[in-house]
């Protein structure tokens, strides 16, 4: 029965390479579903989710382990990949139904359990076919090894073409696709017999044909589908989806862009002046809407600059009011509103920098929008398709003046943005790069929401700019700032020198002219006793100790902390204590608290499937083994569970400020991750580390690297900021990869110290270990918000030096014991998932 070449061979291993690549694709374009009908920072609960149902589908096989034979393995991978693909369409439309909410309910702990199950099946039904590949094939085990992190890897990177191709729906019918092509392939793997129990669903799947070309019509029709009609978000941040279809839409790896069909109607702006009457004003404009929430206008000018008169009412465009502004730069151009504004105001040269393509293809190639729009029309203008932060590094242009106005998704101020492309925008080191790109009397002016009764936002703005201003060596910041507010916006302008006598006239007659209210400005009292002590520190020490003590974080964001939407004191349990029993919280503050029950309500769902699903089925694994190889085996797989998910998630959240996006980085880090801790794994057969002379060196290289990031890392990825995206992109995979290396004997290592004394006890600690990272990726995240990334980076490593006693409570085998039987399941870094 033993086949180890042959065609039989290509059709199995193409089998294994088709649904693990589906599974990767799966579980990343999951997480852009989410940021459409939930929040941006769900990545990690995507994450957590899948690591889950892979875990209890490996667990499943497991148990069953007497009714999986290498005579039925042919049959069952064409079977459970049939159920895969199928699955994944199912739980699609069922998802595509569901609301998932922020508001502490009973509904909203139903709907997001419901989410996760629909979530997790998929993911259990590919957990089964892995462990099947890898633990019962004829082949060699490294080589099906391989081609599963081949495939996972692909999967990894083929996912930013496809989602660049079809909406987010389409790409997960597309991905059950692959899945199916996997069955088939499976089925012609060779001769395979029926085991004598048929699963349930057996006379659907056997019947390959039907069903497999009902998915590619499927998803070759939702592809096509512009009217809603085929399966579709029904909501998307509870607001209903399926209404009068879009002038325009388009999905891809960063977003969901939707615009309007034209109105007339009064100007959209985002702080008109009290002087500024909308009655007299109708355009026709298209309102855009990035995933769900975030909106902008644009305004059917067709480049006509005299309808555009309105503009010079909105506070964001107050710094136009200062002389001998002929070079302009826009972060984040949008629907092209400050590039119009700009030319309005008489700049000459204006350069935008937008990094979705999406909106550059609307307002320079679709014939209607453009036209509409008229950007098109102007001389002088240039937009580049870049991430701002990475094109200010590198560029060496001057300008007189630039501009960021409102650059969020409003899912940043709704959830806290635990992982979003902005963070990255809105950090010291990002202002600093700002600050050196303009001329010596340029502005850097940034638009931000505001709440006379509460200036927290505004205050963590201007305590950003000061410690900017402060770490570029300016001694008294004050000079340099200027700030107005009107209604819910405030405008911040930052000088790269001191404001002049001029430049401040020309601001304050603006300010008095338009009506707007003054707050801060050199020489002047202040209009917030708490703005005024922030913009006054004179050095980065004293701001800290001054933001440091107040009820809400106002601390300025770093590299290191670069959560700028998210205000919470989570380092002090008593002020969050405080915050949290207010009556009534109030804006961001209310998001936030919103966001942090999310977190906990997931946590806790996270918790029961992982106790339901892993650890009560596995418990009987743990009879008669001894209470020291019971406890020093759980503390080892809870530990590297634990610190795998705790170095996978802060290095998701570094890379996702250094690359520009966090798609970027979930491609990049999870591939990495992939293929290193992968040949980690397969080294460790080669090289044993079980012995007491090897182990400890291999704990102190692996926790060494990871903690020695916390030092070298940060100025590594600041140097490299100004360096294309191939490039960061190639040295993120260079930092990864020792670490990956490194991490992966430990799970392999673990099972021959255990195997050297019973094998009974191994399933119980192999979900253990699942276990551990499913609720771990929760724990990191809180972590990174509340302590910073390199905290949650130093905890991964401590997990790792803590294996040492871990492993002696076990006790070193007095020889290296052979490798675990493969009747065991692949350790959670073998299947194609992060962790």
């Amino acid at each position: 029965m033993r086949q180890t070449q042959g065609s039989n061979g290509l059709f199995f291993y193409g089998g294994v390479f088709c649904v693990t690549g589906a599974t990767l694709m799966l579980q990343l374009i999951q997480t852009r579903i989410l940021s459409v009908v939930a929040w941006y920072h769900l990545a990690f609960f995507v994450i957590s989710t899948a690591m889950f149902g892979l875990t209890a589908g490996a667990v499943w096989v497991y148990l069953r382990g007497d009714r999986f034979t290498e005579r039925t393995l042919s049959y069952d991978l064409a079977h459970y990949s049939g159920v895969f693909a199928l699955s994944t369409a199912l739980a699609l439309a069922f998802q595509m139904t569901l609301a998932p909410g922020i508001q502490p309910s009973v509904t909203t702990l139903v709907t997001w359990t419901e989410l996760a199950v629909s979530l997790a099946v998929p993911f259990f039904f590919s957990g089964v076919v892995v462990s099947l590949a890898l633990t019962r094939s004829p082949y060699p085990v490294g080589r099906v090894y391989g081609v599963d992190l081949v495939g996972a890897a692909v999967g990894c990177l083929g996912v930013l073409a496809l989602l660049n191709a079809v909406n987010g729906p389409s790409a997960i019918l597309w991905t059950a696709v692959i899945a199916a092509v996997g069955s088939i392939l499976f089925s012609h793997a060779g001769a395979a017999a029926e085991p004598a129990a048929l699963p349930r669903l057996a006379r659907v799947v056997k019947g390959r044909r039907v069903w497999v070309t009902i998915l590619v019509a499927m998803a070759a029709l939702n592809s096509l589908d512009k009217s809603h009609r085929g399966l579709y978000p029904v909501f998307a941040k509870d607001e209903l989806q399926l209404v009068e279809p879009p002038w325009y839409e388009t999905w891809n790896s960063f977003s969901r862009v939707i615009a309007s069909r034209p109105q007339f109607d009064e100007p959209q702006m985002w702080g008109p002046s009290p002087a500024f009457f909308a009655a007299d004003w109708r355009i026709p404009q298209s309102r855009l809407n990035i995933d769900g929430d975030a909106g902008t206008a644009a305004y059917g000018i067709e480049g006509d600059l005299s309808r555009a008169q309105f503009l010079q009412y909105d506070i964001t465009n107050l710094a136009y009011h200062l002389p001998r502004l002929r070079r302009a730069a826009i972060i984040g151009v949008g629907g092209g509103r400050d590039v119009l504004s700009a030319r309005f105001f008489g700049v000459e040269e204006i350069v935008g920098v937008e990094i979705n393509r999406a909106f550059v293809d609307l307002l320079l190639h679709d014939p209607r929008f453009s036209r509409f729009v008229g950007v098109n029309r102007l001389d002088g203008v240039t937009l580049h398709i870049d991430e701002a932060r990475s094109w200010f590094a590198r560029s060496e242009q001057r300008f007189d003046l630039i501009q960021m106005s409102l650059i969020d998704t409003w899912a940043a101020t709704g959830a806290g943005a635990f992982t979003l492309s902005e963070n990255g925008l809105y950090t010291v080191e990002a202002w600093r790069i700002f600050l050196r790109r303009l001329a010596p009397d340029g502005v850097f002016t940034v638009s931000r929401w505001y709440s006379p009764q509460h200036v927290t936002e505004t205050g963590r703005m201007v305590s950003l700019a000061v410690a900017a201003l402060a770490e570029s060596g300016v001694d008294n910041p004050a000079d340099h700032v200027y700030l107005a507010a009107t209604g819910k916006v405030a405008t911040l302008i930052v000088s790269r020198s001191p404001f002049s006598a001029d430049a401040l006239a020309r601001l304050s007659a603006a300010t008095g002219m338009l009506r707007f209210d003054q707050l801060l400005a050199p020489g002047e009292q202040p209009a917030s006793e708490l703005l005024g002590r922030i913009v006054n520190a004179r050095t980065r020490s004293a701001l800290v100790a001054l933001t440091r003590d107040l009820p809400l974080d106002l601390t300025p964001p770093t590299d290191e902390r670069p959560f700028f939407f998210n205000q919470l004191p989570l380092h002090n349990v008593f002020k969050f204590a405080a915050v949290a029993a207010s009556v009534r919280p109030h804006g961001v503050t209310a998001g936030n608290l919103f966001a942090t029950g999310t977190l906990m309500m997931l946590f806790f769902i996270s918790l029961a499937l992982v106790v339901t699903a892993i650890i009560v089925p596995l418990r009987p694994a743990l009879r008669d083994v001894g209470l020291r190889l019971a406890s020093g085996g759980t503390a080892y797989f809870m530990l590297i569970g634990t610190g795998f998910m705790l170095v996978e998630i802060a290095l998701l959240q570094r890379f996702s400020v250094f690359l520009g996006h966090p798609v970027y980085s979930l491609s990049i880090v999870l591939f990495s991750l992939i293929i290193s801790t992968g040949a980690g794994s397969l080294l460790s057969d080669h090289l044993a580390i079980e012995q007491r002379t090897r182990f400890t060196p291999w704990v102190l290289a692996t926790s060494g690297y990871i903690f020695s990031q916390l030092f070298w890392l940060p100025p590594v990825l600041l140097a490299l900021d100004s360096a294309p995206l191939s490039v960061r992109a190639l040295a993120s995979v260079v930092i990864i990869f020792p670490a990956g290396l490194l991490m992966g004997f430990a799970f392999p290592a673990g099972m021959r110290i255990i195997a050297a004394y019973s094998r009974k006890p191994t399933p119980w600690f192999w979900g253990i270990n699942g276990a551990s990272g499913v609720l771990a990726s929760i724990f990191a995240v809180g972590c990174s918000i509340a302590f910073g990334i390199g905290s949650t980076m130093a905890l991964g490593a401590l997990c790792y030096l803590l294996l040492v006693p871990a492993a002696r409570v076990i006790g070193f085998p007095a020889s290296t014991p052979a490798r675990p039987a493969a009747s065991l399941p692949p350790a959670p870094e073998d299947v194609p998932v992060a962790g």
